[in-house]
């Protein structure tokens, strides 16, 4: 038995162009920007090419653009291709089998996301005590100048605490539980 399964999360690079095979099945080369950390905790990027076809790359280039955070599942592939030159080059890449958004508010440019302020959270202005976030970090850190997959995400909310006390809890028997 053998397992090839990719999950991964983080921002897209570049605009996504839909393009067609000439059988006419539908696909989409995108780059996804992932952070890691390194032993010594420097922050770095590795950038990993995504292929979607049919249904799938017409989803994410409707709802996903540049810029915007994308979680992505699917397997690795490897391929090989010689180039007019003779020059043979190998290809590793994730054939996406279905995109999910990562709750990171939506603008209204194509799906993609602004930066800055997004739908009332505001950054602090530059200059200010604050901690940097937002557009202010982003290239810092990363070597090819791409935005930081986590550099413009929302505070997390907390959970909403129960208000009451035992009595907001149905019970129940024993007698209706199948197993």
């Amino acid at each position: 038995m053998a397992l090839n399964q990719v999950i991964i999360m983080g921002r897209i690079t570049r605009d996504l162009e839909i393009k067609q095979t000439p059988s006419g099945a539908a696909v989409l080369s995108f780059t996804v920007a992932v952070d890691r950390y390194s032993k010594n905790e420097e922050k770095a990027a590795d950038f990993i090419n995504c292929v979607a076809w049919n249904k799938t790359a017409e989803f994410i280039s409707k709802y996903f653009g540049k810029g915007r955070m994308i979680a992505v599942t699917g397997n690795l592939h490897t391929r090989n291709y010689e180039d007019k030159n003779g020059v043979k080059h190998y290809v590793t890449e994730v054939w996406v089998d279905s995109a999910d958004f990562t709750g990171e508010p939506r603008n209204e440019n194509n799906g993609a996301y602004s930066g800055g302020t997004a739908q009332g959270y505001n950054y602090p202005p530059a200059g200010s005590n604050a901690p940097q976030t937002g557009s202010q970090t982003a290239n810092q850190g990363n070597p090819n100048g791409y935005p930081s997959p986590y550099m413009y995400a929302p505070p997390r909310e907390q959970p909403a605490q129960p208000s009451g006390g035992m009595e907001d809890f149905e019970v129940f028997s024993e007698d209706g539980v199948p197993f």
